[in-house]
């Protein structure tokens, strides 16, 4: 089948084939680049040959057989229809020829002897008199000197004959032989160039290979990416065909597949080594400026080689149409060859001052360059990496720099950035590099804060000795010091004093002023900063002054502009200090950044915050959720010691929302017994006593609240903020009726929560009420409701409530119980507390609850009206809002019968949740 815009060529052929029948011969060149139809072409008109009343004899050329002497007249000889004698002679002239041939010299001219060429000729010649012939040879570029000489001869006798003969070949080959410049100077020669094909060839082309939706779908994508090459459109095509049978369904997308990349593969093959060359230094360089001089070729032989591969198709813009066909030319090549150019390459870039991010990509695929640049080149890359959050790229260039690079000092810098870098993708990966860098600092190449982020490391995979040794090790380096390892010591004393206290008596403690009236970078001073106000609100509870540091730190800074660290500590002092509404926008925030930027140790470590955020928040599905993107996003080995913290929130979620067969999971999980000289091992503990208070397992439920208040006393941390212990403690004492240790450990939980403490003191009071008369756990309760309101904590706001339910039904008061019963179970459906739910199903009037309302309602009420019906909301009568308001009953009436009226409710069980308190309604 003729292509639609190849008509006018096969006619004009067709044209020629007729005049040869009458007598007139002539010869045709088929130009043009490698896969635009030539072929086709050819192979067409031999087909139809017969139809025009000729006979067509075929050859085709191949390099592979350019060696072979009148290899290519041979298959011309061999397709003619010679009788028998005619045969046996002509096998005679190939024989003769092949053997004088082979005895030549390099004398073009002397290759064969004229005679034989004319004898081998005459029988093409000889047979046309009997039947017209169209000799047709695809590749002629391809074919052996002698043959070339055989053509040359025929084509200059065809003109009386009636013969068409019809070579093809590639542009810009250069053939050793003088066919084509003999050719073109013979009066009865044609040049017929194929152009590629316009968008509507291309329709035409595949159209009838995946149908006219596909073609109308993809025909402009199609056109683009093959050039107009027929070759690459057809094979585009069937990329297109062999998915469909794969998947059984069209696919949205333009598929550029294996067909593809082989017809790429097959152009180039097709193509002049030279023009093969700068394919392949193009493919390389990406660009055209500085090709020749990495080629060491010509520039105008580079610029016409450009031509030539632009005119196959290939070529957009001076660069490749897509990257499948880049990968196609740098797969052609061999591996050695390749190596080296990506060499010349990277010397290229360099000496023309590319950015070292350019530099690096090349230097790691090429062979090796012993320059004294390659490794500072490549570790100004990495930190640019770094910074953009190209974390798999950096890795790569410094594992690079580090082989390379001889200076031990600068190998164990070069290793600690490593290990840093790593640490973003998956926290295991550096523990190869542990061992390596503990020698590097035995012999001295390893100092100040590169020290720092081993012990961390070390710390991390709980070698807890090996840590204690590199503290050690620079304890005795501190008084010669700089400014900023002295910094670099106090961070890492006081981050070791809330994460892993025993370690921190390891560290001297500097003079803090001496530091902060240094010169330190602003990266230090971040990380102390942080690193004070996190350690500041567990061992004293928070500081104004602090927490707004880091708020200041953490706004309008992206996560790649500053250690993981600083966030976490900033973000994680927030939420101990009570300050979760602020923390957990920024915390999702900086997890939406990690997630985009692929950093999945990132991502996981700040879903562990998020979900400890949400556990504080009383969200429970979200503490969930959280969790176990933390736990999926990196394997459990990668997260060290630090499992506690995402494991501690999933199971008190899961226990909070009565799932306690999915708590078995996570619980039957092994974790390293070095986890409890941690933070973390606090929080798993915690935990795990949750569950068993749940399970009604009360002994181990009280072991491990005492167990977690042994470690906090130990370590000078005993802060409600951290972990609440003997709140729950005291739980564990009451249903195991011991009320007199209940009621002292309540009374110790109270006393260690700070005057902002609302959760730790709701939690307290909602405890107190419960070693307290009846008559008097109302009161507590509703003071433990305020409270938890305050500290936005769902879950606990809803266990008070659920008290405050059951102290109204004990006293008789079933009108008070039920209203409240609504409330708190609008509550316990926000947290997804499911026990709960069920119990306060059957206390609950279910025409008296109503959802709480949304804030744009509630923001229509005045200041006074939400102080009133707050305090409405959570129980307490007329007469006692009056008394702690410091107002007439008869104002407190006023205000609720304009706040029912704004809010479009009839009664107080309607109030909604949401009323929040001002700073003047505050218990």
């Amino acid at each position: 089948m003729t292509l639609i815009e190849r008509q006018e060529e096969m006619s004009c052929l067709e044209s020629l084939v007729a005049n040869a029948i009458l007598g007139h011969g002539r010869v045709a060149l088929v130009g043009g680049p490698a896969g635009t139809g030539k072929s086709a072409l050819l192979r067409t008109l031999s087909e139809q040959a017969i139809e025009l009343g000729a006979l067509a004899v075929t050859a085709t050329g191949s390099r592979m057989e350019q060696d072979l002497q009148l290899g290519l007249l041979r298959q011309l000889i061999q397709d003619a229809p010679l009788v028998e004698e005619e045969r046996e002679r002509s096998e005679k002239l190939l024989a003769e020829g092949v053997r004088t041939a082979t005895a030549a010299h390099a004398d073009a001219e002397r290759l064969l002897d004229p005679q034989v060429v004319h004898a081998l000729v005459t029988v093409l010649l000889d047979l046309s008199e009997r039947c017209p012939l169209v000799v047709v040879v695809d590749d002629v570029h391809h074919a052996d000197r002698t043959s070339l000489l055989c053509l040359a001869y025929l084509a200059r006798r065809v003109r009386n004959a009636r013969i068409v003969a019809v070579f093809a070949l590639n542009d810009r080959q250069g053939t050793d032989g003088p066919l084509e410049t003999d050719l073109l100077r013979l009066p009865h020669c044609l040049r017929l160039q194929l152009a590629p094909l316009s968008r509507r060839g291309v329709a035409a082309l595949v159209a009838g290979q995946v149908g006219l939706s596909a073609t109308e779908r993809f025909a402009d994508e199609w056109h683009t990416i093959s050039g107009g090459n027929p070759l690459l459109a057809g094979e585009l095509a069937a990329d297109y065909r062999q998915h469909l049978r794969a998947v059984e369904a069209p696919p949205r997308e333009l598929v550029v597949g294996d067909r593809f990349v082989r017809a790429v593969e097959t152009c180039l093959r097709r193509s002049h080594p030279r023009t093969v060359r700068v394919a392949q230094g193009l493919a390389i360089l990406g660009e055209a400026d500085g090709l020749a001089e990495m080629l060491e070729l010509p520039t105008v032989d580079v610029s016409r080689e450009l031509l030539t591969i632009g005119a196959t198709g290939l070529l957009r813009g001076g660069g490749y149409r897509h990257e499948a066909v880049r990968s196609a030319v740098l797969a052609g090549m061999d591996l050695s060859e390749r190596k080296e150019l990506y060499r010349r390459a990277a010397e290229l870039a360099y000496t023309r001052g590319v950015r070292p991010g350019v530099v690096a990509d090349r230097l790691l695929q090429a062979a090796r360059v012993e320059a004294p640049w390659v490794v500072p080149t490549l570790e100004e890359a990495a930190l640019a990496a770094l910074r953009k959050g190209e974390v798999e790229s950096a890795v790569a260039y410094l594992k690079l720099a580090w082989r390379e690079c001889t200076d031990e000092l600068q190998r164990s810098k070069l290793m600690t950035m490593l290990v840093r870098a790593e640490w973003r993708i998956n926290p295991a990966a550096p523990a190869g590099h542990l061992d390596q860098l503990t020698e590097a600092l035995q012999k001295g190449s390893l100092h100040g804060s590169d020290a720092v982020v081993l012990a961390r490391a070390l710390l991390w995979h709980g070698r807890f000795e090996d840590a204690r040794d590199v503290l050690e090790q620079l304890n005795q380096e501190a008084s010669a010091s700089d400014h900023a390892t002295l910094a670099e010591l106090v961070v890492a004393q006081l981050w070791l004093r809330v994460t892993c206290p025993p370690l921190a008596a390891y560290v001297a403690n500097p003079p803090r002023e001496h530091i902060l009236a240094g010169m330190v970078s602003v990266a230090v001073n971040r990380r102390l900063e942080s690193t004070l106000a996190l350690a500041e609100v567990l061992t004293h509870g928070p500081r104004e002054h602090n927490l707004d540091a880091v708020e200041r730190i953490l706004e309008g800074e992206r996560l790649d502009e500053m250690s993981l660290d600083v966030v976490e500590n900033s973000l994680l002092a927030l939420t101990y200090a009570g300050r979760c509404e602020r923390a957990a926008p920024l915390c999702d925030l900086f997890g939406d950044e990690a997630a985009a930027r692929q950093a999945p140790s990132r991502r996981a470590r700040l879903a562990a915050i998020r979900a400890e955020i949400a556990i504080r928040q009383g969200d429970m599905p979200a503490a969930e959720r959280h969790a176990r993107i933390a736990l999926d996003t990196i394997p459990m080995s990668s997260w060290g010691v630090a499992i506690g913290g995402p494991l501690a929130s999933l199971v008190i979620a899961l226990t909070a929302m009565g799932r306690h067969e999915a708590v078995r999971d996570p619980l039957d999980r092994p974790v390293a017994e070095a986890m409890f000289q941690t933070r973390y091992g606090l929080h798993y503990l915690y935990a795990r006593g949750r569950y068993n208070l749940a399970g009604e397992s009360f002994v181990p439920a009280l072991h491990d609240f005492l167990r977690c208040g042994e470690l906090v006393t130990a370590w000078g941390l005993n802060n409600p903020a951290l972990i609440p212990w003997q709140a729950d403690a005291a739980e564990a004492c009451l249903r195991m009726g011991q009320t007199e240790e209940a009621r002292e450990l309540i009374k110790a939980h109270l006393d260690g929560c700070g005057p902002g403490a609302y959760r730790g003191r709701g939690i307290g009071m909602r405890l107190k009420a419960a070693v307290s008369e009846p008559a008097r756990r109302p009161a507590l309760l509703r003071q433990a409701v305020e409270y938890l309101q305050l500290a936005g904590d769902r879950y606990e706001l809803a266990r008070a409530l659920f008290d405050l339910v059951e102290a109204y039904e004990a006293l008789g008061e079933y009108r008070r119980a039920r209203t409240v019963a609504g409330r708190a179970q609008a509550a316990a459906l926000e947290c997804g507390a499911e026990p709960m739910i069920s119990a306060l199903s059957r206390a609950a009037d279910p025409d008296g609850a109503s959802s709480p309302l949304p804030g744009d309602l509630i923001g229509v009420l005045s200041v006074g009206e939400r102080r009133v019906a707050a305090l409405a909301a959570a129980g307490y009568s007329n007469r006692e809002i009056a008394a702690k308001l410091y107002i007439t009953i008869s104002t407190v009436e006023q205000h609720l019968t304009r706040t029912y009226r704004k809010l479009n409710i009839r009664r107080r069980a309607d109030l909604p949740l949401v009323v929040e308190f001002d700073d003047q309604a505050q218990p």
